[in-house]
């Protein structure tokens, strides 16, 4: 299993950030928001992301990075759930991801809150289909 978390996962398109805002749906589990939206792009994986911390929340930032950081590295190890749920129903998503936390989790609280955020949007994704 292939645990890389590389730029081909990195959503770039303006185009399709704005559209995701605009048409999106959204999943909620604290202190992360997730906007997806289902998309066809040219790369071979399953989802492209955007991962922001807000600086309204987080003034400082070197909380913003970490936050961001630590949040990545919490997806690499878990992303396995989404990806292969996406492979078997051949579905593309284009994702935001916002972390709405105040004070910083410790990296297990994060990957335990990534995992749910996932069968969410699972869960949801199936209801959708």
């Amino acid at each position: 299993m292939n645990q890389s978390f590389g730029k081909k996962y990195k959503l770039c398109s303006k185009i399709l950030i704005e559209s995701l805002f605009k048409e999106g749906k959204s999943v909620k589990s604290f202190p992360y928001t997730l906007l997806y939206l289902k998309q066809e792009n040219s790369e071979d994986v399953p989802f492209q992301m955007v991962i922001s911390a807000p600086k309204k929340i987080n003034r400082h930032a070197h909380d913003r990075n970490r936050i961001k950081r630590v949040t990545r590295e919490a997806i690499r190890k878990n992303k396995f759930i989404l990806e292969d749920f996406l492979i078997e129903t051949n579905q593309q998503l284009a994702i935001f991801l916002v972390c709405t936390a105040k004070e910083e989790l410790s990296t297990d609280q994060m990957d335990k809150k990534i995992t749910k955020l996932f069968s969410q949007l699972i869960e949801k994704l199936q209801h959708d289909h």
